[in-house]
């Protein structure tokens, strides 16, 4: 299933690109499947969303957890925690 993946802030500079289109399998239908596969793809995707690494998730602009479904043609963002001041 094809889906957008933007990047914001220091994942944005971390992986050197904004956005893409992936290919997700369909075994991995959750954004906890999602980061896993991205992970898997090693360099700079490992780097930025490896495990321990503080990130936030949306699907369609929602906040999202683990257990969030994803489904072809959503947009799924990735960006660090923010914090008020």
């Amino acid at each position: 299933m094809s889906i957008r993946i933007l990047y914001f802030a220091r994942l944005r500079e971390d992986m050197g690109i904004a956005g893409e289109m992936f290919e997700l399998p369909a075994e991995a239908s959750d954004v906890k499947g999602l980061r896993a596969q991205l992970v898997a793809r090693g360099g700079a995707s490992a780097a930025a969303l490896g495990q321990g690494k503080a990130v936030r998730v949306s699907v369609n602009q929602d906040l999202a957890r683990d257990d969030t479904p994803v489904k072809a043609g959503d947009e799924i963002a990735f960006f660090p925690p923010v914090t008020g001041g």
